[in-house]
């Protein structure tokens, strides 16, 4: 295919889309951008983005004229790829990328792709500054908040590439080809849109897709599913964990990092030496250093960069002391299993706002995980009752309700005392009260700076 003379129909106005088209029009492709919203003020858009007139918008529905013409689609990640009109499309024979594959044919370089339900935010940058610090030409995109096709232009021939990749973005590849990818877990997240877990585990191993033994594929073996998908993926795998000792591999014991070859154990690093908190920093980490090993990075460049490294912004992020009760914004944890991660973390007793927009998800395993270091859940969102019942079943009614934000706060510094934590990490999205996880945590961070010291 010659992926200059397609005609493209781009579907979405976000961030992914914008970049998307853009990109096409830059090497003189035939662009359309396309979004189902019929409130989207299209000039607004177009002077926004500063888009070439070339580049023809369309909101709400898809003219005839333009689905007859088109021969590729790219879907921007929120866009499911089971609705009807682009299964339709498919069917007639019109090619579907997303945002991800389309950037891998026009990019240069090594590509390094992180995927996993949970910590793929934290284990990507830091593998971005190890990168940044080894090598000269650096990327760090995908999930993450960069789109890939924002950057592929200006790319030289030894550009390393660091994507971080969610299972939406991973139903829609077709030849990306990284030469390292990681998997760091997979629970059960986003069912709403996967519809089963067994779709939902072939999109995340699809990051391995087209990689062969050259390539490197870098997998949790405390996690079932991962563990059994190193017995079949094309690349050498190389496991971590944070129960197990390893034959070969990372893992951790006792405090300390250690790498494993053939059975003989060395000592990497003391886990007090990280300014991160929570094992499954600890597991990131053992990822991020097994990726960096696997590109080539020379030991003393990685291991300096995880001990100057700081949390990511709304992951277990410590915000202040205030009154004598610490405040951790964990607002990035928005399914169960990175809620757990999250009370796991802590060593205090915790005040914990949890709930949210429903994505499907069971909360009992994460009540299971509090215990007895919530001394009081506060409940807000659509979730609430579903969590307050989970709560019950396993025996917790320390729980009150709250109908905003600013008033679970307010009850959470009511009852906080001196030597206690309040942690927001609800185990839900943000959608509905929120535009995104971020808007949550950045509100809780202002509320937080707020409070008058007594």
């Amino acid at each position: 295919m010659d992926i200059c003379k397609q005609v493209y129909l781009v579907v979405g106005m976000g961030k992914s889309g914008i970049a998307a088209a853009g990109l096409l029009n830059n090497h003189n492709c035939k662009v359309y951008l396309f979004d189902g919203n019929e409130s989207i003020d299209l000039d607004e858009i177009r002077r926004k983005h500063e888009l070439d007139a070339k580049i023809e918008l369309i909101k709400g529905t898809i003219p005839e004229r333009v689905a007859a013409e088109t021969t590729v689609l790219i879907l921007s990640p929120g866009v499911p790829t089971d609705l009807p009109w682009i299964l339709d499309m498919k069917q007639a024979g019109v090619t579907v990328w997303g945002e991800i594959e389309l950037a891998y044919l026009f990019g240069k370089g090594r590509i390094i792709a992180i995927t996993g339900t949970n910590g793929k935010t934290t284990t990507t940058t830091l593998v971005g500054e190890i990168m940044k610090n080894a090598f000269h030409h650096v990327d760090v995109v995908g999930n993450i908040g960069i789109p890939y096709t924002e950057v592929v232009d200006a790319q030289y021939e030894d550009q390393v590439t660091v994507c971080e990749i969610s299972s939406f973005q991973l139903e829609t590849i077709e030849t990306f080809h990284p030469v390292v990818s990681a998997i760091l877990n997979i629970q059960p997240d986003h069912l709403n849109r996967h519809h089963t877990m067994e779709n939902y585990i072939a999109a995340k191993e699809a990051v391995a897709l087209n990689q062969t033994k050259e390539d490197t594929c870098v997998l949790n073996y405390d996690n079932e599913d991962t563990r059994k998908f190193g017995q079949r993926c094309n690349a050498s795998v190389v496991y971590f964990s944070s129960t197990q000792v390893l034959e070969n591999g990372f893992f951790h014991r006792e405090g300390k990092i250690f790498e494993a070859q053939n059975g003989n154990e060395r000592e990497l690093m003391k886990v007090t030496d990280m300014n991160l908190v929570g094992m499954c920093n600890v597991e990131n980490v053992m990822a991020a250093i097994a990726m960096a090993k696997a590109m080539g990075v020379s030991e003393d460049i990685i291991l300096d960069t995880v001990r100057h490294f700081k949390a990511v912004e709304h992951r277990i992020e410590y915000v202040a002391t205030k009154n004598g009760v610490d405040y951790y914004n964990d607002s990035k944890g928005t399914n169960p299993d990175a809620a757990i991660q999250g009370i796991k973390a802590m060593s205090k007793p915790t005040i914990l706002i949890g709930g949210g927009y429903d994505k499907g998800s069971e909360y009992d395993p994460w009540i299971e995980a509090f215990e007895g270091k919530v001394k009081l859940l506060v409940l807000i969102g659509v979730t609430r009752e579903k969590i307050a019942e989970a709560a019950l079943r396993h025996g917790i009614s320390q729980y009150v309700f709250a109908d905003t934000f600013e008033e679970a706060f307010a009850i959470c510094v009511e009852h906080a005392e001196a030597g206690d934590a309040v942690l927001l990490s609800p185990a839900c999205a943000s959608w509905g009260m929120f535009a995104n996880y971020e808007e949550r945590g950045h509100l809780f961070k202002k509320l937080v700076h707020e409070i008058v010291e007594q």
